[in-house]
């Protein structure tokens, strides 16, 4: 039987150094556009933040990538309640915010009637937006986790919603991420039953950040390797369209 999982994508550092992963995403190279057939329609991507930053300047940039990658008629984002009021408090377990989430996603499925669904998610919110995709009523065509969390506080793997998804699924994470360790990932992502892929952003953090000496070694800078898990995104989210 053929595995569902695609291999993992990283990126490649300028100067013709080979990783130790091959690249698998194909066209990710070419560009960020979504070539679209007649009579396809644009998705609506709903874009949950992490635990402590609802509107930080990370999340305005890739709800931003992601909408001119995707050619999204809309990326909707928002606050989860415990940030009600300006007032940032300690977040709930992740199942709490499930429901909201769910209101949220459905007011978008309702707004753009017809139009394919992307959940997407930073840390806390792509967890979250894994459990919504298992929904009553909620018909995803693909999930974007940047930086899923799959480590708990207390070292235990949070991979039982991973393990019931139906839905396409994209990760993309940093290779310095102490809250995912690859081959964690890996493991998991070989007993998932949806189709799956990894794109990893190699010295980056939880936050896909960069150091600037590890930068300044292989040639290359934070935009440009943003870009490429943009890229890559794109590739497998455009494919899932086309099937779903």
């Amino acid at each position: 039987m053929t595995s569902k999982r695609k291999r993992i994508s990283r990126n490649e550092p300028k100067g013709g150094e080979v990783m130790d992963q091959p690249q698998i995403v194909e066209g990710a190279e070419k560009t960020c556009a979504v070539t679209k057939k007649k009579g396809d329609k644009s998705p609506v991507i709903v874009f949950a933040h992490g635990a402590g930053a609802p509107s930080s300047d990370w999340m305005v940039r890739w709800k931003d990538m992601l909408a001119k990658a995707l050619n999204a008629v809309d990326v909707v984002t928002f606050d989860y309640p415990y940030f009600s009021g300006g007032k940032k408090r300690s977040p709930p377990k992740a199942e709490k915010l499930v429901d909201f989430h769910c209101d949220v996603v459905r007011e978008a499925m309702a707004k753009y009637p017809g139009h394919p669904l992307v959940l997407a998610g930073k840390s806390m919110g792509s967890r979250v937006s894994c459990m919504v995709a298992g929904e009553s009523g909620i018909s995803a065509s693909a999930i974007i986790c940047l930086g899923y969390p799959l480590k708990g506080t207390n070292g235990t793997l949070r991979d039982d919603t991973l393990l019931q998804l139906t839905v396409p699924v994209m990760f993309v994470q940093g290779s310095k991420d102490g809250l995912c360790p690859l081959d964690k990932l890996e493991t998991v992502m070989k007993k998932m039953k949806c189709l799956n892929a990894m794109h990893v952003i190699d010295g980056g953090d939880h936050s896909f950040k960069i150091g600037k000496k590890y930068l300044q070694s292989v040639g290359s800078n934070q935009e440009e390797n943003e870009n490429k898990a943009v890229e890559a995104v794109t590739t497998f989210v455009s494919s899932s369209l086309r099937e779903s």
